[in-house]
């Protein structure tokens, strides 16, 4: 009998606890979306009274489902948002007529004895070799590949390379010129591209493990320009996985002036390749400082285009509102025949402009206003006694330098939030599905949890970053009001970012080394549509530094 009570006492017991318990929990279930949304207040930085929290239950459940139904639709990165950016005013004022071009072209190059010296000619030199048939495509492409085939083991630039379709090309190419038919100088000149542009007939990887072998049935619009100039595509080369940094599936991309330091990112694999001579040039891109950081440390010359200037039909989208893709040379002069090649609309990207592109680089513009960044150029001190030393040359070169400052009123570092929205955006299905496990770096800065971290900006603050945007772009407008060009350095302040927010054109310059011998570079910036501009400066500025001339010694010819 005793026994009995005792288990009834326990069952009674069992009944009332199970009872308090699912009591907690129905309470907690009911008053949960309340405090979710009160702990979401806090995360966000608003503040709601417990009314207001309770009045918004409905609507943020509701919404709920609508996100779902979003994470349901089927997206791939290729596709665009409805909403286009156009960082330029209207009525901005820009030439309407296309003048005859001046590359500055050399008239009489000669051979040079040693012949894999040719391959850190640059394009303008190779091009008049080229066209006067001192040398054929075949031999500069076979060149080349045998220096990738030599050197990438050390350097890691490339992911995919491009022999037997390169050689086909570099035929033709010798047919046509044997024949008169010369497209231009870069007919018959190899290059790379970033694997981020897609070539129908070989994989697309994006430098990630989880696109590896991907086929994307088109051929990106910038490789179909260079076709169409004969230029000669050796092969696919490294990027940061996703365009960060200079780590991809293969390892870490390195640097030829020290293969125990990275390239950077995450044009890594262009900037390398061209800096080695691996390739005449490269196609890089740009969303924050893609092109000229890797530029920069690896001592090449990268030009970042204006917004809406060169076709992303055909590459990876990582923000619809920031991504530029541009070329990686060994000089001014050689960017300018590349980017003349590859602007210009293609039908698809409906953010291109047609502008001219009214270039002489037969001499320099001593009209152009040339401004300098003051209150990045207060203090000299070791680390930036390059940039001092820029300065001085662009007085010799005889232009009087004016002062200006960036605008310093808008919380310019703020608006990432703007690239880390569109990123995560971009790459969607990858956090949802959880194949962001598959890729190579997982560190809190690294893609996968920005893109996680990203799911939690508002829409609102999306758009209120946008609207500070538009105060950025106007600030700008004004600052280019009173000179043509900024000289500033490349990673001074926050210009690299604000200029990438606004969409205007950087050209990044070597201009000399620092005490461990590693190249520094220093950076000019135009307004919109001026590319001309910075490479008629840029190409001066050059030829009286010379630092384009300097290769890393690992890499020149004769050495195993």
């Amino acid at each position: 009998m005793k026994k009995k009570r005792i288990r009834l006492t326990i069952i009674l017991s069992f009944l009332i606890v199970s009872l308090v318990f699912n009591a907690i929990l129905l309470i907690a279930y009911r008053t949960n979306p309340i405090k979710s949304i009160e702990l979401a207040s806090q995360l966000l930085d608003l503040s709601f009274t417990r009314t207001e929290r309770d009045s918004m239950v409905e609507g943020v459940l509701s919404n709920r489902e609508k996100y779902k139904a979003i994470h349901a639709y089927p997206l791939n990165n290729s596709t665009a948002p409805a909403t286009i950016f156009a960082p330029v005013p209207a009525n901005y004022p820009t030439p309407t007529i296309q003048e005859p071009i001046n590359f500055g072209l050399p008239k009489v190059i000669q051979v040079p004895r040693n012949r894999e010296s040719l391959c850190f000619f640059s394009v303008a030199e190779l091009s008049s070799l080229m066209k006067s048939k001192k040398i054929t495509s075949v031999e500069l492409t076979k060149l080349y590949l045998g220096r990738i085939k030599k050197y990438d083991q050390k350097l890691n630039t490339v992911i995919t390379l491009l022999e037997e379709t390169a050689l086909a090309q570099a035929k033709q190419a010798d047919k046509e010129i044997a024949a008169g038919k010369y497209r231009g100088p870069l007919h018959g000149i190899p290059y790379g591209v970033k694997d981020l542009l897609a070539l129908k007939t070989h994989p697309t990887t994006w430098g990630s493990p989880i696109y590896r072998s991907q086929m994307i049935m088109e051929t990106a619009s910038v490789i179909s320009k260079l076709d169409s100039a004969g230029a000669i595509l050796v092969a696919k080369l490294s990027l940061g996985e996703l365009a960060m940094d200079d780590v991809w599936f293969g390892g870490k991309t390195r640097n030829p002036w020290n293969t125990n330091e990275g390239s950077s990112g995450s044009s890594a694999g262009p900037a390398s390749a061209t800096s080695a001579g691996l390739v005449a040039f490269s196609i890089g891109s740009e969303t924050w400082g893609s092109i000229v950081s890797p530029s920069t440390v690896c001592g090449v010359t990268g030009l970042r285009p204006t917004f809406g200037r060169v076709s992303r039909t055909g590459a990876m989208a990582l923000s619809w509102t920031m991504d530029k893709i541009g070329p990686i040379c060994r000089t001014a002069q050689d960017a300018a025949i590349v980017f003349d090649a590859i602007k210009g609309p293609d039908g698809k990207d409906i953010t291109l402009e047609n502008k001219p592109f009214n270039l002489n680089l037969g001499k320099a513009n001593k009209a152009l206003r040339i401004g300098y960044v003051a209150s990045l150029f207060t203090e000299k001190k070791d680390s930036n006694a390059n940039d001092f030393l820029a300065l001085e040359t662009m007085k010799q070169m005889g232009y009087e330098l004016i002062a200006v400052n960036l605008p310093n009123n808008i919380p310019v570092d703020a608006l990432s939030i703007i690239l880390e929205a569109e990123a995560a955006a971009a790459f969607s299905d990858l956090t949802l599905t959880n194949l962001d496990n598959r890729m190579v770096l997982q560190t809190k800065n690294s893609w996968p949890n920005i893109f996680r971290t990203a799911r939690l900006i508002p829409a609102t603050e999306y758009i209120q970053a946008n609207r500070i945007r538009t105060h950025l772009i106007q600030e700008f407008t004004k600052l280019f009001q009173q000179v043509d060009i900024i000289v500033c350095p490349s990673f001074g302040g926050n210009q690299l970012l604000a200029t990438n927010l606004t969409g205007h054109p950087a050209l990044c310059l070597p201009d000399g080394f620092d005490k461990r011998g590693m190249p520094t570079s220093i950076t000019f910036i135009a307004d919109w549509y001026n590319e001309a501009n910075l490479l008629e400066i840029g190409w001066a500025f050059q030829q009286k530094q010379g630092f384009h001339l300097k290769h890393p010694e690992l890499f020149m010819p004769g050495t195993k």
